[in-house]
C-alpha cells in the first residue's frame, strides 16, 4: 500500500500544493488508515457510508480527541476533492467542536524554576518560547538570517496559516543567541569540510535559492545533531532539532522542579501572552505578536489573568 500508485498520486498532489512535510505525513497516515479500515477497497468505490463508519470508529472505539477526528476528516476530504475529484456532501458527521479550554499558565517563579534546570540550547529554546511567544515548531524553524539584532526583532517565516510575522527579540537573549550562532557556525564549518553544508528547505526554496543554501545565514539556529536526506529532493542536509528532543528535556525539568501542572512547550507561549496582558499591553499588539488571525483567540488569555483583571477583587477579600 505504501508504494501504491494511488498513494503516490496523493503524495504528489500534497507536494504540488506545497504543504509541509508534517502535513504530508499526517494526511498519508490517515488516508492509509481509512483504506485499510475498509478492507483495502479503492476510495473510488466508497462514499459517505464508509467515511461515516470510519469516523465513528475513531470516536467510539479508538476514543481519539476531537482535534484528531477533525484531522482525519480533513485528510479524507482532501483525498476525495483533489484525487478522486468528488466533493463529499451531506455527510452525517460534522466536524467535532474542540472544547475551548482555559490555557495552563506558569507564574514568573515557576518559569524561573523550570529554566534553572535546563542549560545550553534547551534553555535557550525555552527562553525564546517564553520571551518571544513562539510556537515550538516556529522556534525550531528559526534560521540565523531571521534574527535581526539591529531592530531587535525576529522574523517568523511561514508560521501557522502559512503567514509571516515579526515578533520582538528580548535584549536579554541577544548574547545567548549570539553564542548559539557561533556554535552553529562551527558545526556548519565542519559540514563544509566534509563536502556538505546544505540546510533543508521546502522544494520551492530549494530550486530558487539552491546556490545560497550553503551560506551560514540559512542554517537553522537549532540544527539537528545528525545530517539527513531531504525527503523531497534527496540531497544531504542538516535539518533542525526535533520537537520531541525538547519535549523530553522539558519533562525532566518540570519533574525536577516539582511543579504540579501539565507543562508543554506551548505553556511558555500561553505564559508570554498572559504576562503581556497583565502588564497592560494592548490586546491587538499581543494578537500580532502571537500571529492570531482572530482576536477572539487572543481574548482567551484575559480569562487566566484572574485577580489582576481590571483590579477585580473577590468579596471574601473585604471581610477576611
Amino acid at each position: 500500500m505504501a508504494k501504491s500508485v494511488f498513494m503516490e498520486q496523493v503524495r504528489t498532489e500534497i507536494r504540488t500544493r506545497q504543504y509541509s512535510i508534517r502535513t504530508e505525513k499526517t494526511y498519508m497516515y490517515w488516508i492509509r488508515y481509512f483504506i485499510r479500515f475498509n478492507d483495502l477497497r479503492h476510495p473510488e468505490t466508497m462514499g459517505n457510508q464508509e467515511i461515516e463508519r470510519f469516523l465513528n470508529h475513531l470516536a467510539v472505539n479508538c476514543q481519539v480527541s476531537a482535534a484528531t477526528q477533525n484531522l482525519a476528516l480533513c485528510a479524507i476530504i482532501f483525498m476525495y476533492r483533489h484525487i478522486i475529484r468528488r466533493d463529499i456532501q451531506n455527510l452525517q458527521y460534522k466536524n467535532t467542536r474542540t472544547p475551548r479550554r482555559v490555557p495552563t499558565v506558569l507564574s514568573e517563579r515557576e518559569i524561573k524554576l523550570v529554566l534553572s534546570h535546563r542549560k545550553g540550547k534547551y534553555w535557550l529554546i525555552a527562553t525564546i518560547l517564553y520571551g518571544c511567544g513562539l510556537r515550538i515548531q516556529e522556534a525550531l524553524s528559526l534560521r540565523i538570517k531571521d534574527i535581526d539584532f539591529e531592530s531587535k526583532s525576529i522574523l517568523v517565516f511561514k508560521g501557522k496559516g502559512n503567514k509571516d510575522r515579526y515578533t520582538l527579540l528580548p535584549t536579554t537573549l541577544v548574547d545567548p543567541i549570539n553564542r548559539q550562532i557561533e556554535t552553529v557556525k562551527r558545526v556548519h564549518s565542519q559540514d563544509l569540510s566534509d563536502g556538505g553544508g546544505m540546510t533543508s528547505v521546502p522544494p520551492a526554496l530549494y530550486k530558487k535559492y539552491r546556490t545560497a543554501l550553503k551560506h551560514y545565514a540559512w542554517q537553522y539556529l537549532f540544527p539537528s545533531n545528525v545530517r539527513s536526506v531531504s525527503p523531497h529532493d534527496g540531497y544531504i542536509c542538516r535539518h533542525h532539532l526535533h520537537a520531541t528532543a525538547f519535549a523530553k528535556q522539558l519533562r525532566k525539568a518540570v519533574r525536577i522542579s516539582g511543579i504540579a501542572k501539565r507543562v508543554t512547550a506551548h505553556t511558555f507561549r500561553h505564559s508570554f501572552a498572559t504576562r503581556l496582558l497583565e502588564n497592560s499591553t494592548d490586546i491587538r499588539t499581543v494578537q500580532e505578536l502571537l500571529g492570531h488571525a482572530d482576536l477572539k483567540t487572543t481574548q482567551i488569555y484575559t480569562h487566566v489573568i484572574g485577580q489582576c483583571r481590571a483590579g477585580t477583587k473577590s468579596p471574601i477579600d473585604f471581610i477576611v
